[in-house]
């Protein structure tokens, strides 16, 4: 009777983490964290839920891991060829840029679990500031004064995005606030009523890039 050799090979679509996470962010980027559930995921990578948990522990888990994974990314730029002020740009932007594409993020940053990435980030900006030449004793004010900005502010942009009617139009968003603002009463808000226009009008990538460099200014004016 002829011997039968079973030949096991490795499929190329084997679960794993990486897998599991990819999958993870297509469906928060698609409904948000409301839309992510143990269940849906293992039916998404058509797998059952023992062989999910034998790579994550649990939702919280996989939140985690999606959002350092997204903002891995990120904090990834080669700073080899770029000047300190460069690198600490280049952090910022695609810390911006990653809030923009997952709003999800900025509520998980919120959370400890997902501390271990804003460390990355302080770490990252507090090399660029030693190199800058910033004293010792100032550093870690410097390094979170950029770090909460960056932070605040991207997340400020993603819970706007994320409190929007889907298809809504940023424009049509801008215009009725600015038209709020240019209906104040300029006597008793005057500042809120001159700058509606600005408002209508400003590129929100720009203007957080702009408060970046004020605060590199600030930073770097003393030494």
């Amino acid at each position: 009777m002829p011997t039968t050799t079973r030949i096991t090979e490795r499929r190329d679509d084997a679960l794993s983490r990486e897998r599991i996470v990819a999958a993870a962010i297509a469906m928060l980027d698609a409904s948000g964290e409301g839309g992510l559930t143990v269940r849906g995921l293992a039916a998404t990578l058509n797998t059952g839920l023992g062989a999910l948990y034998w790579h994550v522990k649990n939702k919280s888990d996989v939140l985690v891991a999606a959002t350092d994974a997204v903002l891995a990314d990120a904090l990834a730029t080669d700073s080899a060829d770029l000047t300190p002020e460069e690198a600490i740009r280049a952090v910022a932007l695609g810390v911006f840029d990653a809030f923009d594409a997952h709003p999800w993020i900025g509520v998980q940053l919120s959370r400890l679990e997902s501390q271990g990435t804003t460390v990355q980030m302080l770490e990252r900006l507090g090399q660029q500031l030693r190199a800058l030449g910033v004293p010792g004793k100032l550093q870690f004010d410097a390094a979170a004064a950029l770090r909460n900005y960056i932070l605040g502010v991207a997340a400020q942009n993603a819970a706007l995005a994320t409190s929007v009617a889907p298809g809504t139009r940023r424009d049509d968003v801008l215009g009725a606030m600015a038209d709020t603002w240019a209906d104040l009463d300029p006597t008793e808000y005057p500042f809120t009523h001159g700058v509606a226009d600005h408002l209508r009008n400003h590129d929100d990538r720009d203007q957080f890039l702009s408060g970046v460099n004020w605060l590199l200014a600030g930073i770097t004016a003393p030494h």
